[in-house]
């Protein structure tokens, strides 16, 4: 992939599925739908989802592409601030996953999340809405895609748009298995806090160093 721009293409792979595979006001919104009303209600969250998560992509590699078109030194601190906002995510990971760990003796199931019944476009619009209104998104996907593009590169709205289509794969394929298998994980998800607390502080284990990597890394 070096010869479109993107660094370390692989490393972004793993990262993106790691990232996709933590529960997230998204996934959770889809999965309790599908699970209590059908698959169509679910599709219809993923299409919100989608279109809300691309929406942001877009205005973040805008952004981004402008810095590097005009400013190439004021990219590289981006860069840099970047992988100190994802050691800060990775961190508040390990974090969160020590506080889990700690109320593994307490109700091992949650309340189940109850939702009214809903038609497609009430669903589509309450996912897209969850989704572009995430105040973190676009700060996120900026820090994490920046690590990835090389600022040489002459064309860098082909880097973003690869990586962004990267994402979105692999975001669709999850939501897919969460809308079939929606029952099932829920209750696994309940049920498994040690899971969750154990993944957590790995993602987050491996936020920062990949951050710390990618960095340093010489281009």
């Amino acid at each position: 992939m070096e010869s479109f721009g993107i660094i370390n293409y692989l490393t972004y792979v793993l990262g993106a599925v790691l990232i996709i595979l933590l529960p997230g006001p998204n996934s959770i919104y889809v999965l309790s739908l599908a699970a209590q009303q059908g698959t169509r209600s679910g599709w219809a969250a993923v299409a919100g989802v989608f279109v809300g998560d691309s929406l942001l992509m877009i205005a973040t590699a805008l952004g981004a592409i402008s810095i590097l078109t005009a400013y190439p030194a004021v990219f590289m601190v981006v860069k840099y601030a970047g992988a100190a906002y994802l050691i800060y995510i990775g961190i508040t990971l390990i974090g969160g996953a020590i506080s889990t760990w700690k109320t593994l003796d307490d109700n091992g199931l949650d309340d189940k999340i109850s939702l009214k019944k809903t038609t497609g476009t009430k669903a589509f619009n309450k996912a897209l809405l969850v989704s572009i209104l995430n105040p973190k998104a676009i700060l996120f996907f900026l820090s994490f895609f920046v690590q990835f593009v090389d600022p040489n590169y002459p064309s860098p709205a082909v880097p973003f748009f690869i990586l962004a289509v990267t994402l979105q794969f692999f975001s669709l394929v999850y939501l897919a298995v969460l809308i079939y298998a929606g029952s099932t994980l829920a209750a696994a998800f309940k049920k498994r806090k040690k899971v969750t607390a154990i993944s957590g502080g790995g993602v987050g284990s491996l936020f920062v160093f990949f951050a710390v990597k990618l960095a340093f890394a010489s281009v």
